[in-house]
Order: C-alpha cells, then sequence, then structure tokens
C-alpha cells in the first residue's frame, strides 16, 4: 500500500490555468465552426484513380488477388477448402431437408453463391452457403404457403415444384433486399440487432430447426401448421404420433447421431495431433449410404431415403413474380437475419486476423451472392460458424479458400451426387440436430446475463420467447422493437446523483458513492447518467428539485402568495390615507374660506398673521399633491423579507457533460430550471458542455439577456469556483457584469 502511495504521488501533476467559462473558453480557443464537408462533390468527380478505387471497392477481388502471395498462402487455401466442401456436402443436402426442398438443392446453394461471394466478399474467413437458421426460415415459408391448395393449384404445379418456386424466388427478393440497403450505405441497420437478440434469436430458430427434424427421426407424417404458435402444435402433433413411430428410422438416426458426436468429441481430444479434423459427417454419409444400398433399409424397414439427386447443372429461371407480394416481408427478415449472422462473424475474424470488413460491402456481396443464386434456383443463404472455423483453423488465408469449395461441390453435383439417392433422410436429420450443438450452448446466456445485466436477459428471453411463440419473422419484428423501447425506458430511469468535490481535487463524484467527496458549501451540482430530451426532461426536472432538499414548487407559491397578500394589504392603505387626504382638503377648503370671509380680522390684525394662516394652507396642499396614491411600495419581495425559509445554497451548477444532444424541450426545460431557481435566490450555472451541444443551444434561442454564455463553464470545478466567489452577489447583480 505504501509503495502504490509513493507511485501515486510521483505522478501528481499542478496545473494553473485562468477559471474559464464558454465565452472566455472560445476566444482562448480560437472557437469556430468546423468545416462542412460535400462528400457529393467527390461523388461526381471523374479520374483514373477514382474510377480505379470504385472498381476496388464494389469488386474487392481486383484488389486483393493481384497480389496474391502464392507461395504462402496457397496450400493452406488449398487444404482449407478441401476441409469446408467435405462439411459444406452433408450439411447442403440436411439443410436443403430443412428448408422443405428436394436435397439437389442444397447443393445448389452450396456453389453458386459461395462463389459469387469469392469476387463480392471483403471476409477472408466467413463460409458462406446453407444455415440451419436460414433454411428453417425458408422451410417455414415454403410450408405455410404449400399448406394452401388453392395456393398450389394456382401456381399449376406439384407441392414440391411450388416449394422451390417460392424458394428461389424468395433468394432473389432477399438478394435485392440486401443488395439495395447495401448501395445506400444501410449496413448500419445491424446495430439494432444487439448480442443478446441474436444470440436468442438463434438459440429459439435452433429449438425450431430441432422440432422440424423430428419427423424424420421418427418417420412418422405429419400435417402443415403455420403462423404463430406453429411450433407448439408441431411438437404436440409430434408426442401425438409417437405410436406410428418407424423403429428402423428412429435406430438409423440415433446410431447416426451417436457416431457423429463421437467423432466431434475425437476431434476435440486430438486436435493438437492431427493436421485436419476427421470428416465425421463426411464419413457417416458415406457408411449410411453403403449400408441403405446393401441392406436395402427403404423396403425391408420403411426407411425413407433422398430419391432422385440430379447430376446436372439447371439453366437460369426466372423468379415468379406473382409471389413477390407474398414474400416480400419474409424475404426483408431473411435479409436482416442473414446479414447480421454474416457480418457478425466477419467482424470477430477480420479484428483477430487484423483486417477490416466493409459492413456495406458485405451486405451487396451478400446480396449478389442471394440475387445470382435465385437465378439458379437456391435458397436464400449466409455463413456458418462452424465452417467458418474449421475454414480458419486449417489454414485458410484468403475467399480463395470459398471457391475451392465450391468448385469441389460442383464436381460433387455433376459426377457424384447421384451416388447419395439411397441416403436415408433420418440420417441428415442426424447431421443437423448434432450441429445445434452450439447454437443450444447459448442457453447458458441465461446464468452469465442474470449475473451481469439483467436488462439484457430480459431481452434474450422477450426474444427467444417470442420468436418460439410468434415464428422467426414476426419474433424478429418483436424483438427489434421491444429491445428499441427497453432502451427508451433506460433512458427514462437514469442516475441522478448531487456531487461533492473529492478533497484536495478538481474532480466531483456521486457523494453516495463516494464516501470521501463532500458537498460544497453553499454550492450544490447536479448530474444525470444520460441525455436529456422530450421522453425524460419532466424526469430530470423533478429529480432535480427533489435531490436539492427543497420544494421550489411550493416555495414559489407561497411566494407569489405573500407578494399578492402585501399587495393588498398596500392598496389598502392607500385607499385609507386617499380618504385622509380628501379629509384634509375639504379643512383646507374651509380655513380659505373663513381668511376670506372676515376682512375685518385682516384689516384689525397685522400682516404677519395672515402669512402664518396661507402658509399652513400650501403645506397641506403639497401634503395632498404626495399622496400615498403616487409613492411606490418599497422592495420587498426577498424570502428573508417575506418570512419563508431559504434554501441551504445560493447556486446550482448542472453537469451536463453528459449530454450528446438537445432538443426543443430539453431547451425549454433548461430555461425553466434557471427561472425557477432565480425566483427563490438560487444562481443557476452550467458546466462541461459537448462544442455540438453549445452549437445547438445557441439554434434553440437559449442564450438570452438573463442566460448569457458567461453562465456556461468549462469544468464543473470552474463553475464551483466562479459560485463561490460571486456567493455574496444579489439576484439583481448579473454574472455577465463580473470581469474575472
Amino acid at each position: 500500500f505504501a509503495t502504490q502511495t509513493m507511485e501515486l504521488q510521483r505522478r501528481d501533476y499542478h496545473v494553473e490555468r485562468p477559471l474559464l467559462n464558454q465565452e472566455q473558453l472560445e476566444e482562448l480557443g480560437h472557437w469556430g465552426p468546423a468545416p462542412k464537408t460535400h462528400l457529393w462533390r467527390d461523388w461526381f468527380r471523374c479520374s483514373r484513380a477514382r474510377a480505379h478505387a470504385l472498381l476496388v471497392q464494389h469488386v474487392p477481388v481486383v484488389g486483393w488477388l493481384p497480389r496474391y502471395p502464392v507461395r504462402d498462402w496457397l496450400l493452406g487455401d488449398l487444404v482449407s477448402g478441401l476441409s469446408v466442401a467435405i462439411m459444406q456436402l452433408p450439411q447442403g443436402l440436411a439443410y436443403a431437408l430443412l428448408a422443405g426442398l428436394p436435397p439437389v438443392f442444397g447443393l445448389y446453394s452450396s456453389f453458386y453463391p459461395v462463389f459469387i461471394y469469392f469476387l463480392f466478399g471483403t471476409s477472408r474467413h466467413i463460409s458462406l452457403g446453407t444455415f440451419a437458421v436460414m433454411s428453417v426460415m425458408v422451410g417455414g415459408v415454403t410450408e405455410s404457403l404449400t399448406a394452401d391448395e388453392a395456393f398450389v393449384q394456382s401456381l399449376n404445379t406439384t407441392v414440391e415444384d411450388a416449394r422451390v418456386q417460392i424458394a428461389y424466388t424468395l433468394s432473389v427478393l432477399v438478394g435485392l433486399f440486401q443488395v439495395g440497403l447495401g448501395l445506400v450505405h444501410f449496413g448500419f441497420v445491424v446495430t439494432y440487432l444487439s448480442e443478446p437478440l441474436v444470440r436468442s434469436y438463434t438459440t429459439a430458430a435452433s429449438v425450431q430447426v430441432l422440432i422440424s427434424q423430428l419427423k424424420y427421426v421418427f418417420g412418422i407424417t405429419l400435417n402443415s401448421h403455420s403462423g404463430p404458435l406453429s411450433v407448439i402444435y408441431t411438437f404436440l402433433e409430434v408426442c401425438s404420433k409417437l405410436p406410428e413411430t418407424v423403429v428402423g428410422t428412429l435406430i438409423t438416426a440415433i446410431v447416426s447421431g451417436v457416431v457423429l458426436v463421437l467423432v466431434k468429441l475425437l476431434n476435440e481430444k486430438l486436435k493438437r495431433y492431427l493436421p485436419l479434423p476427421i470428416p465425421g459427417e463426411l464419413l457417416t454419409l458415406i457408411g449410411a449410404t453403403g449400408i441403405s444400398y446393401g441392406v436395402d433399409l427403404q423396403n425391408r424397414f420403411s426407411v425413407d431415403v433422398v430419391g432422385n439427386v440430379s447430376s446436372r447443372l439447371i439453366p437460369p429461371v426466372a423468379p415468379n413474380a406473382q409471389l413477390f407480394a407474398k414474400l416480400v416481408g419474409n424475404a426483408f427478415a431473411i435479409a436482416v437475419v442473414g446479414f447480421a449472422i454474416a457480418i457478425s462473424l466477419g467482424k470477430i475474424f477480420a479484428l483477430r486476423h487484423g483486417y477490416r470488413v466493409d459492413s456495406n460491402q458485405e451486405l451487396v456481396a451478400l446480396g449478389l451472392s442471394n440475387l445470382v443464386g435465385g437465378f439458379f434456383q437456391c435458397f436464400p443463404v449466409s455463413c456458418s460458424m462452424s465452417r467458418s472455423l474449421v475454414q480458419e483453423s486449417t489454414g485458410g488465408n484468403t475467399q480463395v479458400a470459398g471457391a475451392v469449395s465450391s468448385l469441389f461441390i460442383l464436381l460433387i453435383i455433376v459426377k457424384l451426387g447421384e451416388l447419395f439417392q439411397d441416403l436415408p433422410k433420418a440420417v441428415l436429420a442426424a447431421v443437423i440436430i448434432v450441429n445445434l450443438k452450439g447454437m443450444m450452448k447459448q442457453f447458458s446466456d441465461i446464468c452469465s446475463l442474470w449475473k451481469s445485466n439483467r436488462m439484457d436477459l430480459l431481452i434474450w428471453l422477450v426474444t427467444f420467447v417470442a420468436t418460439i411463440l410468434l415464428n422467426l419473422d414476426i419474433g424478429l419484428a418483436v424483438s427489434i422493437v421491444f429491445a428499441l423501447l427497453l432502451v427508451v425506458f433506460r433512458t427514462q430511469l437514469p442516475h441522478y446523483s448531487v456531487l461533492g468535490q473529492v478533497p484536495d481535487t478538481d474532480i466531483y463524484r456521486d457523494v453516495a458513492e463516494y464516501s470521501g467527496a463532500k458537498e460544497v458549501p453553499g454550492v450544490k451540482v447536479f448530474r444525470s447518467s444520460v441525455t436529456m430530451y422530450f421522453a425524460n426532461a419532466e424526469l430530470y426536472c423533478d429529480s432535480l428539485k427533489q435531490r436539492c432538499g427543497v420544494d421550489v414548487d411550493h416555495l414559489i407559491s407561497q411566494k407569489k402568495k405573500r407578494i399578492k397578500k402585501q399587495e393588498l394589504k398596500l392598496k389598502r392603505l392607500q385607499k385609507a390615507k386617499k380618504s385622509k387626504r380628501k379629509a384634509a382638503s375639504s379643512k383646507i377648503f374651509s380655513v380659505s374660506v373663513n381668511v376670506s370671509a372676515n376682512p375685518g380680522d385682516i384689516e384689525s390684525n397685522d400682516l404677519e398673521g395672515s402669512e402664518v394662516k396661507v402658509h399652513r394652507r400650501d403645506e397641506l396642499e403639497n401634503a395632498a399633491a404626495n399622496s400615498p396614491e403616487d409613492v411606490k411600495a418599497p422592495n420587498v419581495t426577498t424570502l428573508k423579507s417575506l418570512g419563508l425559509p431559504q434554501p441551504g445554497f445560493h447556486s446550482l451548477v448542472l453537469d451536463l457533460s453528459t449530454l450528446s444532444f438537445v432538443d426543443t424541450v430539453c431547451i425549454k426545460s433548461l430555461k425553466n430550471i434557471f427561472h425557477d431557481f432565480q425566483e427563490i435566490e438560487v444562481e443557476v450555472y452550467i458546466a462541461a458542455c459537448q462544442s455540438p451541444v453549445v452549437t445547438q443551444l445557441e439554434a434553440g434561442h437559449f442564450f438570452d439577456e438573463s442566460i448569457t454564455k458567461q453562465h456556461l463553464f468549462a469544468s464543473v470545478h470552474d463553475a464551483v469556483t466562479f459560485a463561490l466567489q460571486h456567493s455574496k452577489f444579489g439576484p439583481n447583480s448579473p454574472v455577465s457584469a463580473t470581469k474575472l
């Protein structure tokens, strides 16, 4: 402890400067408005350098591929791309099933979008392609729309083909939204998706994924449910149909799941010794396909298999425009969720490896991937956390790894896809469920958030419940609205504090938290933890008056009543004196008559007597002329003269360092504070305003003859020092009259 004290003493510093109010600070610092930058002028400038910069910005591959260090990075990218492709194959097949589509469309979605992202993406490590959350969102849309027989008939096609049309039309719409938002620099939209919200949303989506795969695990047929509570209805129907379970399917799913879990545990144990993780999913798929083909699981044990897998690329198809109106809402939700997941992972890897990810370009790249993919009958995609981690851990350095994986998937589509037609769907369901382990672990957030931040826990719980009960699209909207409302609510319940000075420093802290901080005698210093605006301005004023320990409104009311009572008393006194003046005037008149009516007296008396009478008359006339009616009452409106209690402080300092902006309500509230406290003989000062806030105060006509910039100080200590030096000034002595 002694060593720490000595160290602190060595770090002591002393600053001598004059006491500064805002006017003096602006003069000393040569304040002037910041120069305005007109970005739009740069947009219309044309040069070779600018054209190249725009090309590199919107097509990043042009910038980094010519400088690609082949010797250093190519081997790592090749190995990483192969590893990701080995994972991409089973996940593509499985997640297509999750989206309600034939498995081959998962392979298409693992090829076209990935190659497009190689050209336009800025993240070097994320693995684009099929993803469970996106697939379940797409599956919810395809299931709900095709549940209506009239809708399917209107498309003049089968249910399966209708789902395919819905999926690739949805992908085109998602791509259009993402490209459009990226071009208008709307990448900041993900800032409204907080980490607890995203983690809870993906956890709820994983629960929906799990429930949706139970029909493949048990081999049962379910009715299609859509809309709010559809997850609950599906789960209840699964429970009611458990007696119909196909034993062969259940055993296949359990064995596959156990093998996958064991391989993952083995990879965790041996990851230090293995150059590449054991491809458990691929080995499970190959083994299950071989067993299914050799034993004939489909015919002998009624195990449902994938069926025909096309071994060719399909030509591009235009989206079905008549579906746009039905899909636009879901498309926007999927676009936002997909981008939020991709940019979150992209920024994590960029921070880890020391490069920058452009959120707007990422939005464009993801949008182009979905847009182009939609024309080739792909469903919407995003990035996968598990594949991205594998891509990073196996030596992936750039987007070349993604291109390698997409080319490997192309080879599978063209040559090897048909080999998986005997693959049991229960195995794909097992692959999906085992891969949910990472998202299921996010339930531990409940315990950690309970200890660290219960407001974030509330967001987590509301998001989870809303997503489970209302489905993914409505649940997302409800979650975002709730999170934003909670922010507004929290600004209405900030921490208000009275500050005291830490001894022998110019530092002021909350006296309730710092026992060593003492209030400066005669000066109250008040601070709010958030900015003041229309939603909390009234609460700020009420809390200020409460913390000051003075009932300001009652005191002002009593002062007005006593002043009014004093004025009424003065009027009665003036009325009484007026009646006396009239009586005096009548006496004067009678005296003058008597004098003029007795000429004998004038003759018999000397002139001196008459002069005395005349002088007496002049004095009475002057007294009547100077009646109390024309004399103003003396100024006796101070609290002390009125017999009212005086506040225990003469100055109030408002620490506005937390203000980031002001609105008209804030300005009016500050003016009212000045007026009310001056009414009870307390001078008000403002301290520590940021320059943009001062500019906004000026624009809002806050400063006038009674409130000048000399009421505004550079720091709380400046304001307190000034208040102590000028505490004896009366209310009629403005601060502006004082020169430092």
